[in-house]
């Protein structure tokens, strides 16, 4: 288990103090601390489109539409045949996230889905198994005659994201391919808006006994939520579903519109924690937002200028590490926000899978959170039940940092982990 963002070594664990041991930077014992994320599995073939073509095909231009996979297939051809593809990748929104997580942590991720039975070299499912982080562990996918589902993401002037998502046997995964010790030891259980989008589909259920089995281990359940139109066309659903089940939940701004009705992402983060633990907002050129809880026994206040916004002070407790509202004597809500890491790439490739690596970084924290408590159970680093290992501060610099490396390529997913030593900092913070 690598911990986050490759820090300094001795920052985190200083061996004078009794009760640390010494670490090595890279951490051997992968196994025993994972992550398990519930995925339609897809492949993203990105292309670039005129705002006329969405017209044709009745695509509203930033939205998640599904479609007969027939009509999926006429307009692949097309924009095959007009050179307009720009790449086919390994995709899904849960898939890029347990992707990303691996290449961060170099630890196991497991993944819960439906892949065709027979694979033949080639094909979407040796490509998807091919491109994806080896330690995304693919052991108990289930087999299922018939195509991998495909999603479209076609790309407007304006670098605007719309999907058109042909589904294949993506929604194919049945509840007893749910295996229970599995979630029973992981770290957290991931799953997206997107897989509970149709109520009556087999992958629903799927989720739900998931969920189930997360509850009944006290294991966190992380929500990714999909296209704000999903949100609006289930929003009672989702109150319901992310109150009785979500410890942390992940949106961009439309999203949470959506969701919660406030435009302003801190008054939305504020929302959002009456109904979950934790919640990573994403605002595009704006950066990042995270809302969270602490104990006021273990509160930490900044020592970064204190801000105001809608809600006076947000950040003054931003050094504080995230718990489960359930864990607190004392809860109460803090904030952290970030703009965008350098100011952002000079030149934004594509904005596809930003939303996803900044979440990994975040799963990355809270794995490391586990894999910490099991082996230093007596290290005041754990005197409460923690959620994240860092503060949201620093959990909010990591997942913009991860972020900027996906928007600087074409890739929706990391390529590779970050470095181990930022050219943006000078030599002497490496010496100090």
């Amino acid at each position: 288990m690598k911990f986050p963002g490759k820090r300094k070594t001795k920052h985190y664990f200083p061996v004078t103090e009794s009760g640390r041991i010494p670490f090595d930077p890279d951490f051997s014992e992968r196994g025993s601390v994972y992550v398990v994320g519930v995925d339609q599995l897809i492949v993203d073939i990105e292309a670039n489109v005129s705002f006329e073509f969405l017209e044709k095909y009745n695509i509203t231009k930033g939205e998640s539409v599904v479609k007969e996979d027939a009509i999926v297939e006429e307009i692949y051809r097309e924009l095959k045949n007009g050179k307009a593809i720009v790449g086919e990748y390994a995709g899904g929104a849960i898939g890029n996230t347990l992707h990303n997580y691996s290449v961060l942590s170099d630890s196991r991720s497991v993944a819960l889905g439906a892949i065709s039975k027979n694979i033949s070299v080639g094909d979407y499912a040796f490509k998807y198994i091919c491109t994806t982080n080896s330690f995304v562990d693919f052991s108990y996918l289930k087999p299922v005659d018939g195509p991998m589902g495909r999603a479209l993401c076609l790309l407007t002037p304006d670098r605007e994201r719309s999907f058109l998502i042909g589904k294949g046997i993506m929604n194919e995964l049945s509840s007893d391919f749910i295996p229970e010790e599995v979630i029973k030891g992981a770290s957290l259980l991931l799953i997206s808006a997107y897989s509970l989008r149709d109520e009556n589909s087999s992958i629903f259920k799927a989720n739900v006994t998931a969920c189930d089995y997360a509850k009944k281990y006290n294991v966190p359940v992380v929500l990714s939520l999909g296209t704000s139109s999903l949100i609006a066309s289930k929003k009672e659903f989702f109150l319901n579903f992310i109150e009785k089940y979500v410890s942390l939940c992940a949106m961009n701004e439309e999203e949470a519109h959506a969701l919660v009705g406030e435009t302003d992402p801190l008054l939305s983060c504020e929302k959002m924690l009456e109904i979950t633990d934790m919640v990573l907002l994403t605002v595009g050129p704006r950066g990042l937002y995270i809302g969270a809880y602490a104990d006021e026994d273990f509160k930490r206040e900044t020592r970064d200028l204190i801000h105001s916004k809608s809600i006076p002070e947000y950040n003054k407790f931003e050094y504080s590490r995230a718990i489960c509202k359930a864990d607190c004597k004392k809860p109460f809500k803090i904030y952290t926000h970030i703009n965008p890491y350098m100011g952002g790439p000079g030149v934004i490739k594509n904005t596809n899978g930003a939303g996803d690596a900044a979440l990994s970084a975040l799963l990355h924290d809270i794995a490391s959170n586990t894999y910490h408590r099991q082996v230093t159970p007596n290290s005041p680093k754990h005197n409460t039940r923690y959620l994240t290992y860092s503060s949201i501060h620093q959990v909010c610099k990591y997942s913009n940092r991860a972020s900027f490396e996906v928007l600087k390529q074409n890739s929706p997913r990391l390529i590779k982990g970050l470095p181990n030593r930022e050219e943006s900092l000078e030599d002497a913070y490496w010496d100090t």
